[in-house]
Parts: structure tokens; sequence; C-alpha cells
């Protein structure tokens, strides 16, 4: 699962952009019980989310004419320049070249070989997530995608993930690990046909993060009563746990899990 030592090539950190951070954070707030810390001028008001007194998420305000409002997942990187030439070569595409966010780190936007949006961050200061893998924190990244030996062979030239077909009842997944991980366990997300994914065709190839929650019934409840929408109900996956998909009040997509035990 994911580690928060946060190797090279796993997630680091995911940001919201949204049209209202206001509504945004009344909606999480009520969820996950997030709180804003607002951004300053020095930051373009970019934000964070905190929980329990650690950083769960940034948020950013997009509005709608320059985005839809979606979650965006980041992937460490020694070297967010370099990594943007391999993007390059391995037929990806830089949305907007590596820049310096003051002392925190560095970090980069990119497109994958089939256009789903993903970005790097270079640790400085802020080194990634203060809390994953606890309710309210992400636990798993999932990406939809039309091609998944395509998708897998660019990340692996990318960050030298390595790769496993999983066979479901419901259809194939892939699981990522790191490059040098071992075992299921040290998987951190997996790839998805997107033809395969309920709900989820119309948004074209993306990335969903994944927040554990103690109840996934319980949630996708509070996302509809908070304004936001169940796109997938409550579903047990075997030896996997409960999942449901949502989308928060202006669109953007995410997926809760109760994990199953261990």
């Amino acid at each position: 699962m994911l580690d928060p030592a946060f190797v090279t090539g796993a997630p680091n950190w995911v940001d919201l952009g949204t049209p209202d951070i206001d509504v945004a954070t009344a909606f999480y707030h009520g969820l996950f019980g997030w709180e804003l810390v607002p951004g300053g001028p020095e930051t373009g008001g970019y934000g964070t989310y905190r929980l329990r007194d650690r950083t769960v998420a940034g948020v950013m305000t997009v509005p709608e004419e320059q985005g839809k409002p979606a979650w965006s997942v980041y992937f460490q990187t020694p070297d967010a320049d370099a990594t943007t030439r391999t993007v390059e070569q391995a037929g990806g595409r830089a949305m907007f070249p590596p820049l310096d966010v003051l002392d925190y780190g560095r970090m980069g936007g990119f497109t994958d070989s089939a256009g789903a949006y993903f970005g790097v961050w270079q640790p400085g200061t802020n080194t990634g997530l203060g809390i994953t893998m606890e309710p309210g924190a992400l636990i798993w990244s999932e990406l939809h995608t039309p091609d998944v030996p395509s998708a897998a062979a660019f990340f692996h030239t990318v960050f030298g993930w390595q790769t496993e077909a999983m066979a479901y009842p419901s259809g194939s997944y892939t699981m990522v690990r790191p490059a040098g991980g071992e075992g299921a366990d040290s998987s951190f997300g997996g790839i998805v046909p997107l033809d395969e994914a309920p709900g989820q065709e119309p948004a074209g190839p993306h990335w969903l993060p994944y927040f554990a929650v103690d109840d996934a019934d319980a949630t996708a409840a509070g996302a509809e009563r908070l304004g936001g929408r169940v796109v997938v109900p409550a579903t047990d996956v075997p030896e996997v746990g409960r999942i449901a998909t949502l989308t928060d009040p202006a669109g953007a997509a995410f997926a809760v899990i109760k994990p199953a035990p261990m």
C-alpha cells in the first residue's frame, strides 16, 4: 500500500482544482473533517487541507473557463526537469514546465500518452502529504485509460513502475508498484480499462484518488446530503474493501474505500 516514505514514482501529493474554494471546503469539511489553511499571495492563493493537524491535500481556484473541476495526483521525483524530458520522450506532454514553489519544492504538470493528466513533486521543505492510509486521507490512486499496456509502458519508462495484471470477477485490473517494490503490499495504485470503470468513461483518461473511510455507505450518503453525487454506490470488492465513487458539488470525482480487514 501507499508508503508515507514516498519513494520515487509513488504518489506524494494530491490537489483539487475547483471554481469555488468555499463551497469545496464546506463539502470536504462535512465529509472528512478537513480544515482549510488558505494560501497567501506568495502561493497564488494555493491553500491546503489539514486533518488532525497534518496536510492531507492542496486546493486552488480554477475558473470554469480554464478547466474542469478535478482532483490531480502527483508522483515523487528527485529531478522534475529530468522527468519532463523523459515524459516527452515517452510520448507524453508537458502542460507546464517545472517551477519552484518557494522553497517547498519543484513541480511540473503533464499528460501521458493517452492524455491523462498527472503531476510530479520534487520535495524541498515540503516532503509531501502529512497523512496517508488513515480515514479521510489518500490511500490509493487509480488510472482509467483506454489502453492499459500502453499506459503501463509509459509509466515504466517515466518512473520505473512495475505492474502485475490481476483477475477480478468484474474485469481486469493492473496493480502498480514502484521500482524495486516486491509483492502486492508495495502496490500504491492500479490501472483500469476506461470502458470497465463504471461512470468514468465520459471523463476520458484520468487519475482517480481514493480516500480511506470507516464507512463507505455513510460517506456516500453524506456526499449526497452535502451537495455531491454518487456515481457508483458502495460495493464490496472481495479481499479489497467496500468502495464508492463520488463527485463533489462542482463535479470533481474521487473514490472512497473502507479497506477489507488485513
